[in-house]
């Protein structure tokens, strides 16, 4: 081949893919029925409502009936209906968790088979609380790079019964819920313009859960009773670090300030921690969404709750640009700078639903707390 029509072939290419965005399609949420309210954690723990708002920002969080794949299936459902196509059109599912139903098979074969997706390839992502996110930038990545035309990125999670009840600094942080996202490949500047991802592994002792991993394996150990190490105090100052750093170095690949953002939607982990972020990025109050007194920390689910509950609550404009700041175990941390498309409103409403729950949240707390005694006598 000579070298004019190898410049041509690589302009071509490089055209091609300059010209390629994983804009955002559709959008859903699935949030079980159940919630546990800062009364019912009262009812087991030396706490109380003031207590946990004070310090969290926190009201209630919501319980899982289910398995994580059937909360992530309803909130694909949602986000296909809403951009108006069908499983079939799928060519790849990318699931953040930490809370798998089963690590091999990997989960998203599960979703994928729930919904009937057969064009779809399936993998896993675990990056504790941003799963979601490393999700997104995957499945943006390998539509832009080309390999797929069209993803949907998960977040959820189903941590309730891997959590250690009995410890008051983390049980009334966390909830269960999931989120999902249609992505396509568009020509139109749509969806994650920019990202930075990163992580602090030398910190990641912090936050770690004991008892949640193959290194316990036959230990005569039953999955579910963990001990959870977390060092508030030091992971607040990593978070706001962690979120803050990701934030400057994505406004910066686009030669952007905060004042270029629309809306910031952070990761909701503690409201003390966005609000420091807001402080570090100079965000009035109206700048910033937050949900976490309905929801608190859903880990791989928290963000990309949030961003489907600012499009639906029409906090997210056509062409409007959002940050989503986030931070997880590991000690993981991310930015992203999404631009959002024309369309705002979903071409359709899913009619597919969870099963009926026949307990409340305090109800599957207490199940899930009997069971753990039951297995240790």
């Amino acid at each position: 081949m000579n070298s004019k029509l190898m410049q041509g072939v690589s302009e071509k290419m490089i055209n091609r893919y300059s010209m390629t965005y994983a804009a955002i399609k559709g959008w859903g949420k699935c949030l079980p029925p159940a919630v546990l309210s800062n009364d019912d954690l009262a009812t087991f723990l030396e706490t109380n409502d003031e207590w946990i708002t004070s310090r969290t920002g926190m009201k209630e969080r919501r319980i899982s009936h289910v398995h994580v794949s059937e909360l992530a299936y309803v909130a694909c459902e949602k986000a296909l209906a809403a951009a108006g196509k069908t499983a079939q059109d799928v060519e790849l599912i990318v699931f953040g968790s930490t809370t798998f139903d089963e690590l091999c098979p990997n989960a998203a074969s599960n979703v994928q088979r729930l919904l009937g997706a057969d064009n779809a390839a399936c993998m896993d992502v675990n990056t504790a609380c941003t799963s979601g996110m490393y999700s997104l930038s995957t499945a943006t990545a390998m539509i832009k790079s080309g390999v797929v035309k069209s993803a949907l990125v998960i977040g959820a999670e189903v941590i309730s019964p891997i959590m250690d009840w009995s410890n008051r600094d983390v049980a009334v942080l966390f909830g269960d819920g999931a989120a999902a996202l249609y992505l396509e490949a568009s020509e139109e500047e749509a969806g994650v313009l920019a990202e930075s991802l990163g992580c602090f592994g030398e910190s990641r002792d912090i936050l770690a859960v004991e008892g949640w991993g193959m290194k316990y394996a036959n230990k005569a150990r039953v999955l579910g009773d963990s001990r959870w190490a977390f060092l508030g105090q030091e992971i607040f100052k990593k978070a706001v670090a962690g979120m803050a750093q990701g934030c400057d170095k994505t406004l910066e690949k686009l030669n952007f300030t905060s004042q270029d953002i629309d809306l910031v939607v952070p990761h909701q982990a503690n409201l003390r921690i966005i609000d420091s972020l807001a402080k570090k990025l100079s965000l009035n109050k109206d700048d910033v969404f937050i949900n976490i007194h309905r929801y608190g920390n859903m880990s791989a689910a928290t963000a990309l709750v949030a961003f489907v509950e600012a499009i639906e609550e029409q906090r997210v404009t056509s062409e409007s640009h959002i940050l989503l700041p986030a931070f997880g175990g590991g000690l993981t941390w991310s930015a992203h700078i999404i631009k959002f498309g024309q369309r705002t409103s979903p071409v359709k409403e899913s009619k597919v639903e969870l099963p009926p729950c026949n307990y409340s949240g305090l109800e599957l707390v207490e199940n899930i707390i009997n069971s753990k005694k039951t297995n240790h006598s």
